[in-house]
């Protein structure tokens, strides 16, 4: 029997209202719950996506954020960010820098996400639960292939109004290394 997934619904700063399970987050309920999200680039400038698995219950078969995931209820945001950054690719060691936090909502859930990057050259595994297929794109690619339904609704979202905004910044951050 597989164990209950609960989550914290909040208000939009953040603050914990009560607790919900996974399935009522994602019922079309639209309890606003926490999320992290890593963008993973490498010291070439290119951004690692992640392919979602076919199992996954939202967007499956798409391609993603570098890493996604819920904050459990209880636990903090820069927690949940390594555990998700550990059990989706296996990377043990970075340093995320914060970008910003913002509230998107879909037609099934509705997210608080809290978006980090990073810049990596390590070995990634990828989690075969998780993701079907993990590369690096070029900023290139990832523009040509926008509004082709190839990457989910969220990615697109976040690339286009905190990603692009911030390749200044996260390109220095790669310069310096």
């Amino acid at each position: 029997m597989a164990s209950i997934e609960y989550f914290p619904e909040v208000d939009e700063n953040g603050k914990i209202i009560r607790k919900v399970t996974r399935t009522e987050c994602h019922a079309g309920s639209f309890f606003l719950h926490p999320v992290v999200h890593l963008h993973v680039f490498n010291s070439r400038g290119e951004l690692y996506l992640q392919k979602r698995a076919l199992n996954k219950d939202i967007q499956p078969g798409k391609w993603d954020t570098s890493v996604g995931g819920h904050v459990d209820y209880g636990e903090e945001i820069e927690l949940a960010l390594q555990r998700e950054v550990r059990e989706e690719l296996g990377i043990e060691n970075c340093y995320p820098v914060f970008l910003k936090r913002y509230k998107f909502v879909s037609n099934q859930e509705a997210e608080l996400v809290h978006s980090y990057f990073t810049v990596y050259d390590g070995f990634i595994t990828p989690d075969p639960e998780e993701i079907s297929e993990g590369k690096f794109w070029t900023i290139e690619d990832i523009e040509s292939h926008i509004g082709k339904s190839v990457f989910t609704p969220n990615f697109e979202q976040e690339w286009t109004t905190i990603i692009k905004e911030n390749l200044t910044a996260i390109s220095g951050k790669i310069n310096k290394g």
